[in-house]
């Protein structure tokens, strides 16, 4: 009833609104809705519904970029992926084995891993809003959007290598894994998949609308179809689902033909509103306040709030500054610093989390052994990066 005052008045998204009305709603106030009271459901039910949106909104991202604009901005978008992504993971452990002292530094590498990606929700949210559309430049919003679609599949080689050198017993026998596993099968066999999808249907919808088998609602409709049935397929085969979902948009827009059709259609916009309004309110029920404060994992407010301000100063910022002349979506030294700082973290980051505890020991209390020490700190940490930063872009985007 008073979203457009919110959203076009105070600048402040859904994102926000959603997650401070599960906190409201959550065990720590109202005590109406706890996702963590579901016991051993819970992690599941949460890898599940962070999937889902984070799929529903690649698959979008994808779709909404300009006819190939993946081939002609390859180079930006690698430079910006790629060595980014590793400057910030090594850096940021770094700062969590200095933090944290529990965790030796593959641990701290595999929390690391959760915390690079940039969030592809609050960064959708962010750029398409009034105040990005008339003050940041079309070609850095949409090498933003790009960005934060690409490394948030792109985390999954970052994560495997960190839990495999901590899970197996030999370096040899994980970084072999890693390889094989991580990267051949995961990440390029995903991108084909989800590439081989998105061509497909494209072909085929666009056969069944010229032969009149179809109408414009039901083409429409198939936006949301696709989305899921690409990650059904590539999380069933263990692939990477997240870049499936991304090459499936991208693949799907690739002509300009999709894109044409669903032209001026709100349907997609509606189900990304939806969706991120309810999961950023599962996300705010679902955060951890109460484990903030666990002095026998070595965590404290005190440290956790310096770790937040460590990482929003070295994660991005300065990888950016140096490399953002290979980027040519980026003018100057002032618009690589808002793409330095501009690197939300959020659904992806839990989503992450989430996926290598199914990949860790349940901890014992209290653990017992390096395994488990990760496995009981993992979340605490990254749900409070992931509320400093939803906080952050608040304000943000409300001075600006």
């Amino acid at each position: 009833m008073i979203s457009l005052l919110i959203k076009e008045r105070l600048y402040i998204s859904e994102v926000v609104v959603g997650t401070a009305f599960g906190v409201l709603m959550g065990p720590h106030c109202a005590n109406i809705f706890d996702p963590r009271s579901w016991g051993d459901h819970t992690q599941q039910i949460t890898l599940e519904v962070m999937r889902v949106v984070l799929a529903t909104g690649l698959f979008a991202i994808g779709v909404e970029l300009p006819q190939s604009y993946l081939a002609d901005h390859a180079k930006g978008l690698l430079v910006m992926v790629v060595p980014t992504m590793a400057f910030g993971w090594l850096v940021v452990a770094v700062a969590i084995f200095g933090i944290f002292g529990p965790l030796n530094y593959i641990s701290a590498l595999a929390v690391a891993a959760c915390l690079t990606p940039t969030d592809p929700i609050i960064c959708a949210a962010i750029v398409g809003g009034r105040y990005a559309i008339k003050h940041v430049p079309t070609n850095l919003r949409r090498i933003l959007a790009a960005e934060s679609a690409a490394n948030d599949g792109m985390a999954y080689p970052f994560l495997s290598i960190s839990i495999y050198l901590t899970v197996e017993s030999s370096r040899r026998v994980a970084i072999a894994k890693w390889f094989l596993v991580g990267w051949l099968y995961e990440v390029i066999l995903g991108t084909l998949i989800g590439t081989v999808m998105g061509i497909g249907f494209s072909k085929l919808m666009r056969i069944s609308h010229n032969r009149g088998f179809i109408d414009r609602e039901s083409y429409v409709a198939q936006y949301l179809a696709l989305a899921l049935f690409t990650i059904g397929v590539a999380s069933s085969l263990g692939t990477d689902d997240l870049l499936a979902a991304f090459a499936a948009g991208s693949a799907v827009s690739w002509d300009g033909y999709f894109n044409m059709q669903t032209e001026n259609e709100v349907f997609s916009s509606v189900i990304d509103l939806v969706l991120n309004c309810g999961c950023f309110v599962y996300i705010g029920a679902w955060m951890p306040f109460s484990d903030f404060n666990s002095p026998e994992l070595g965590i404290t407010p005190w440290r956790l709030v310096v770790l937040f301000i460590v990482i929003i100063l070295i994660r991005r910022i300065p990888a950016l500054l140096v490399l953002y002349h290979w980027v040519p979506e980026i003018s100057g030294w002032k618009e690589a610093l808002f793409s330095g700082h501009f690197g939300p973290m959020g659904v992806g980051a839990v989503f992450v989390s989430t996926l290598a505890l199914n990949r860790l020991p349940k901890p014992n209390s209290p653990p017992q052994n390096q395994q488990e020490y990760l496995a009981a700190s993992l979340q605490i940490i990254v749900s409070f990066i992931v509320l400093g930063s939803i906080l952050i872009r608040m304000s943000f985007t409300s001075s600006s």
